[in-house]
């Protein structure tokens, strides 16, 4: 091994030396600080920061530079000298340093997962939200595990394929594919299913689906080309020596069943749609419950895919009332539009979402909002929009606790306040984390 320069949590701020001092694969012993964003922690070596996957906050390691940038470089945790309690095996022989980078978490208990992803939310809120240490305390954040344990979980898994036509999973910041033969967090249909055991000469990856209403469905891209598991051999794949199979005439999109909210759905296999099998029931839950609907509420459920949201809205709210989805994937509004067609109060409105705001293809009064931006964030543009709209309430679904924590920001700046504040693990393992949050507007 490598010789390792010592270093230290805390030990200095920036300096221009630093970064001809370090080399990438260098190897440097340093003790591992505070957890931040992107499932890496903070450490400093001769007062440099420097961000390590693979290890977690209190650790004494050896960690590789794996990247050098202005101020900060980035590393692998490749020996570990002194453990932290919350240390387990990884369950995956993949999720290591060079290995896959899908999971970024899997050497954390489960338990101490859900008080890493807390200890992020808490961090991006006070660095980027303005929230004071009472405030978030107020909130009582806490990160909540779903039904269903740490693995097998995950119902939508695109496996990227190499230029030998294997399937696998990328590197972290890579193009790189590494094969693989198992995806523990993969839902267990998906585990079944032989693309990892076949070559796949003519795709540039596979994307799979087992959705909540038992369809399993396997897809070829760029191409497109649908199947389901029974059939024998999927069209585009090919035994590991042998030559590609022609895709089969016709084949295309196929549509998958999903249930929530009480309700069934059907979407494309490539639509979106919540990857936890539990995560749909469990959002619907946290808004109306947030919410708090009332017969004869106007809503509007923005950024609203296949409807979720406004199909639960319009059940507390009453056939009478006004219930407006605005969508601006041709996908999801085609969707939507077919699985609310029964619910006469509600509209659906094919647009982005701040052209629809800014043009008034939805207009007041609304009292009740269902935010639910991608991991962008709804924006400052948005969220003045909305304040404008004078709202009794808004309920903000969050995959990104630092877009959300810039929309809270916007929000404060408007007179509303964060009012209450839910944590999801609807992402075992991985770094991510769902939030809700519940905004009102000034009182008085």
């Amino acid at each position: 091994m490598t010789p390792a320069r010592a270093g230290s949590a805390g030990s200095g701020d920036a300096g221009p030396e630093w970064r001809s001092g370090l080399e990438e694969a260098e190897r440097v012993e340093l003790t591992v600080d505070a957890v931040a964003p992107g499932g890496h922690c903070v450490a400093r070596v001769d007062g440099q920061v420097v961000f390590v996957r693979h290890a977690l906050p209190g650790e004494r390691v050896v960690a590789e530079v794996t990247e050098l940038h202005r101020g900060f470089a980035r590393a692998d945790a490749v020996e570990i000298l002194a453990a932290s309690p919350d240390r387990v095996t990884p369950p995956c022989p993949y999720a290591r340093p060079g290995g896959c980078g899908g999971c970024d978490l899997q050497h954390v208990a489960p338990a101490a997962q859900l008080d890493w992803k807390t200890a992020v939310v808490r961090e991006q809120l006070t660095r980027l939200g303005g929230l004071t240490d009472a405030e978030i305390d107020g909130l009582r954040v806490a990160v909540r595990a779903l039904p269903g344990g740490p693995l097998g979980w995950r119902s939508r898994v695109r496996y990227a394929v190499d230029a030998a036509g294997r399937a696998g999973l990328l590197k972290h910041r890579s193009h790189e594919v590494v094969p693989i033969d198992r995806c523990l967090i993969a839902h267990p249909a998906i585990q079944e299913l032989p693309v990892l055991g076949q070559r796949w000469p003519t795709a540039e990856a596979v994307a799979t689906v087992a959705s909540t209403g038992g369809d399993v469905v396997v897809t070829t891209l760029p191409d497109g080309v649908s199947t389901r598991p029974d059939v024998a051999a999927h069209p585009a794949a090919a035994p590991p020596d042998g030559p590609a199979h022609p895709a089969a005439p016709g084949d295309g999109p196929v549509p998958v069943r999903e249930t929530a909210a009480g309700r069934d759905w059907t979407l494309p296999a490539g639509g979106f749609w919540q990857v936890h099998p539990a995560a749909a029931d469990t959002l619907v839950d946290a808004v109306l419950d947030l919410l708090d609907p009332q017969p004869g509420e106007s809503a509007w459920d923005l950024y609203g895919g296949a409807g979720l949201f406004a199909a639960a809205l319009a059940g507390r709210v009453g056939p009478q009332a006004r219930v407006t989805v605005v969508e601006s994937a041709a996908e999801g509004v085609a969707a939507a539009r077919r699985n609310l067609a029964d619910l006469a109060g509600v509209e659906v409105v094919a647009a982005r979402v701040e052209t629809a705001l800014a043009r008034r293809r939805v207009t007041g009064p609304v009292d009740l909002v269902v935010l639910d931006p991608p991991r962008t964030g709804a924006g400052a543009a948005v969220v003045r929009h909305l304040v404008a709209a004078t709202p009794r309430a808004v309920a903000y679904v969050a995959c990104d606790p630092a877009a959300f924590a810039r929309d809270v920001r916007t929000f404060g700046q408007a007179g509303w306040r964060l009012a209450a504040l839910r944590g999801y693990d609807l992402f075992p393992m991985t770094r991510h984390v769902e939030l809700v949050g519940l905004f009102l507007p000034p009182t008085g």
